[in-house]
C-alpha cells in the first residue's frame, strides 16, 4: 500500500510527463543504492518513506501544499474519528451517550451478580471504591477488562508490577475475550455500546446494569445483607438532597466537564467547557478550605464521584484533554482532600495509575496519535498521596465553631 501511494506522489507534482522515467529510474537507483540495511526492529515502511523525503527535500521541509493537503485531510479524519468517539452536538461540544440498562426502584435479580470494570475508567472506577468500602469483594466477584487497541474492552492476563493494586484479569463469569462478546449473551442479542461498569446478573444471563450511579446507590443500600460493613451509609436519608445537589454541580461540570474539555470539536465548545470546569474547581477549593468532604464530616457517594475524577486530573485531563489552567496539586485543598480520601482503607488499591495511564495515552488514538506516554506528574506518586493531609482537623474546628455559635 505504501509503495503505491508513494510512487503516483513521487510522479505527479514534481515529475514532468518529459523526463519521468529518466527521473523515476535515477530514483530507483538511488533507493537501491543509499538505503541503509534495517535491523529487525525496523519498520522497511518507515525506513523507505524517510529516504525517499531526504532524497526529495534533503534536510529542508516539504512543500507547502504537502503540508496544506495532508492537515485538512488529518483534519477530516480526526473529525470522523472523533465522531465516533465522541458524539457531539452541532456546536462541537460532547455529549454523552444515555445508560440502556438502568436499576428500577425494585428491582429483579437472582442475587448472583459479577462486576464488569476497567481500570481506566473513572465511570467504573466509582463502583470498585464503593464495593471495597461496603466490604461486598467475597460477595460481588469482579472481572477487569483492559482497553484493546481498537479501543474495546478485552480480557488477557496482564503482569503489572504493582502488587497491591487491582489489575486487569481473564473474564471469570463467562469466559469471554471481550466485553462485546458478554454483552452479546444477553437474551434476544445486543448491538449497543459495550460500556463499563456493567454488572451482570450471573443466573439470569443478561445486563443488569450498565450506569454507574444505579451501581453505587444499589451496592451502598441494596446489598446490605450480603455486605461486610452494612453499617456504612454513603447516602444517609438526612444528606440526599445536599448529595444530590452537589452531583447535580460536579457531573456537568467537572466528571464530564473534562470529557467535554477532551473531546471537544470546536474552539467554542473547549473554552465554554474549561471554563466551567475551573470555575467550579475553584469554588470547591474555597468549601473544602472549611469542610473535610463535600456534605461536612460524613464521606458520601458524592465524594467517590468527585474523587474518580480528581485521580487522574494531573496525570490525564490536565495534558491529555487540555485542562491545563492550573494543576490539581495547584489547589492545596482538592490535593488535601484527594489525599485524605485516598488514604482510607482500600481505595488506594483501587488506583492503578500505571493502567490509568496506559488505558488513555495508548488507546485514545485520536487525542495522542503517537501513543507516547509522558512521565508521571509529580503529586501523583504513591509517596505523594500518602503524605499526611491533615483535614481530620476540620472536623475538630467545625465543632468548635458550632459549640461557640450555640
Amino acid at each position: 500500500m505504501y509503495s503505491t501511494h508513494i510512487t503516483s506522489f513521487i510522479s505527479t507534482p514534481f515529475l514532468t510527463s518529459k523526463n519521468s522515467r529518466t527521473h523515476t529510474k535515477l530514483l530507483h537507483h538511488k533507493l537501491c543504492s543509499s538505503t541503509p540495511k534495517m535491523s529487525l526492529n525496523q519498520n522497511p515502511n518507515t525506513n523507505l518513506i524517510t529516504t525517499i523525503t531526504k532524497l526529495l527535500w534533503g534536510q529542508s521541509l516539504p512543500p507547502q501544499l504537502l503540508i496544506s493537503t495532508v492537515r485538512s485531510t488529518w483534519s477530516t479524519t480526526w473529525h470522523l474519528m472523533m465522531s465516533q468517539l465522541a458524539p457531539s452536538d452541532p456546536t462541537g461540544s460532547y455529549t454523552r451517550p444515555t445508560s440502556q440498562f438502568r436499576i428500577t426502584s425494585n428491582p429483579k435479580f437472582s442475587k448472583n451478580v459479577h462486576l464488569y470494570v476497567g481500570l481506566p475508567c473513572p465511570w467504573a472506577h466509582r463502583t470498585l471504591i464503593v464495593r471495597a468500602l461496603k466490604g461486598l469483594e467475597d460477595s460481588i466477584p469482579v472481572s477487569i477488562a483492559s482497553p484493546g487497541i481498537d479501543g474495546s474492552w478485552e480480557f488477557r492476563v496482564h503482569t503489572d508490577p504493582n502488587k497491591d493494586k487491582l489489575v486487569p484479569c481473564l473474564d471469570k463469569a463467562n469466559g469471554c475475550k471481550t466485553l462485546r462478546e458478554v454483552y452479546k449473551l444477553t437474551r434476544g442479542g445486543y448491538n449497543g455500546r459495550s460500556t463499563v461498569p456493567m454488572l451482570w446478573d450471573v443466573e439470569k444471563k443478561e445486563v443488569f446494569c450498565n450506569e454507574s450511579y444505579d451501581i453505587i446507590e444499589f451496592f451502598n443500600s441494596g446489598l446490605n445483607g450480603i455486605a461486610g460493613n452494612p453499617e456504612l451509609d454513603l447516602s444517609p436519608p438526612a444528606l440526599k438532597d445536599e448529595i444530590r445537589k452537589w452531583n447535580e454541580i460536579i457531573y456537568p461540570n467537572v466528571n464530564n466537564g473534562v470529557y467535554r474539555c477532551g473531546f471537544a470539536q470546536s474552539q467554542e465548545a473547549y473554552d465554554k467547557a474549561a471554563e466551567g470546569l475551573f470555575r467550579t474547581l475553584e469554588m470547591l477549593e474555597d468549601h473544602l478550605r472549611r469542610s473535610r468532604y463535600l456534605c461536612g464530616d460524613v464521606l458520601t457517594l458524592a465524594d467517590v464521584c468527585l474523587f474518580t475524577t480528581l485521580i487522574r486530573f494531573d496525570v490525564v485531563y490536565n495534558v491529555l484533554f487540555k485542562c491545563t489552567k492550573k494543576k490539581l496539586v495547584e489547589f492545596p485543598n482538592l490535593h488535601g482532600y484527594l489525599r485524605d480520601i485516598y488514604q482510607i482503607p482500600k481505595v488506594a488499591e483501587t488506583c492503578n495509575m500505571g493502567q490509568i495511564m496506559e488505558g488513555y495515552y495508548n488507546i485514545l488514538f485520536p487525542l495522542n496519535p503517537g501513543g507516547i506516554k509522558p512521565l508521571m506528574p509529580s503529586g501523583t506518586e504513591d509517596e505523594v498521596l500518602t503524605k499526611p493531609h491533615n483535614r481530620s482537623s476540620l472536623q475538630l474546628e467545625a465543632k468548635v465553631v458550632q459549640h461557640s455559635v450555640s
